[in-house]
């Protein structure tokens, strides 16, 4: 409920800005060229786009090219535009809004596509560097569970020494999910539960599994997996083996 309020709130913000300024100049509408209101309420759609989210920028973009139309092209107080240059002004504003929107959009994506791929380096390599140190084997399972819980954004994660459960849905290395048999469509439906596992090897001899307990039908992406993997692999020769989590 609180992010449709805030979505609301930001949606109405982007419907009333251009009004309001478009409203507040009218008694300098003889001296303000109609270009330059155009420009500026170019400037308002850019801010709202870059601050709020692809929504509120087309509803910023639609509300700055209607009251550039009924407010600053003649005939003023209707709908209705008299004169072709204002008509190029009004296709030009809503060009570049919906531009403008969708480059903020596609900003926005990248920026979080590159913040997500640097936490998981992050979590790979320090778990390359857990699996280097002298840790105690308990110390280096514990981090590795909080870590493919973080990587996965699982509900929970255990690691099992010994050998892995044929019947049990795995993770593969190429980042693929293989259950009964088949390869499991993640992206749509997330990790087959009710748990998954990731084998762990050293040396080409099994240790034992990751198990993971994922969130029903959250998708997990390809890049997630990978990176899961490689950290399982990466604490691998110091994870205990036939015996007890913990011991030497």
């Amino acid at each position: 409920m609180s992010v449709s309020r805030h979505r609301l709130v930001l949606w109405v913000g982007s419907l009333a800005a251009p009004l309001v300024v478009a409203v507040a100049l009218i008694p300098v509408r003889a001296e303000f060229a109609g270009s330059a209101m155009a420009l500026l309420l170019v400037a308002i759609v850019t801010a709202v786009a870059v601050v709020a989210d692809r929504g509120a920028g087309y509803v910023a973009t639609v509300s700055a090219a209607a009251w550039y139309d009924f407010y600053w092209a003649p005939p003023y107080g209707r709908f209705t535009i008299g004169h072709r240059p204002d008509l190029e002004t009004f296709v030009a504003l809503l060009a570049v809004g919906v531009g403008v929107t969708e480059l903020a959009q596609w900003s926005r994506r990248s920026r979080r596509r590159h913040d997500e791929s640097a936490r998981l380096v992050g979590a790979v390599a320090e778990g390359a560097a857990l699996g280097a140190s002298s840790e105690p084997a308990r110390t280096v399972v514990e981090r590795a569970e909080e870590l493919l819980v973080e990587v996965l954004e699982l509900r929970a994660c255990r690691y099992v020494p010994g050998d892995l459960e044929p019947p049990r849905a795995r993770l593969l290395p190429d980042g693929e999910v293989e259950n009964a048999g088949m390869l499991w469509p993640v992206e749509e439906w997330g990790l087959p539960g009710p748990e998954t596992e990731i084998a762990v090897t050293w040396r080409g001899r099994v240790r034992g599994r990751f198990v993971l307990t994922p969130h029903t039908a959250h998708p997990v992406t390809l890049e997630r997996r990978v990176a899961a993997v490689a950290l399982a692999e990466a604490v691998a020769g110091s994870l205990p083996g036939a015996s007890v989590p913990g011991g030497p």
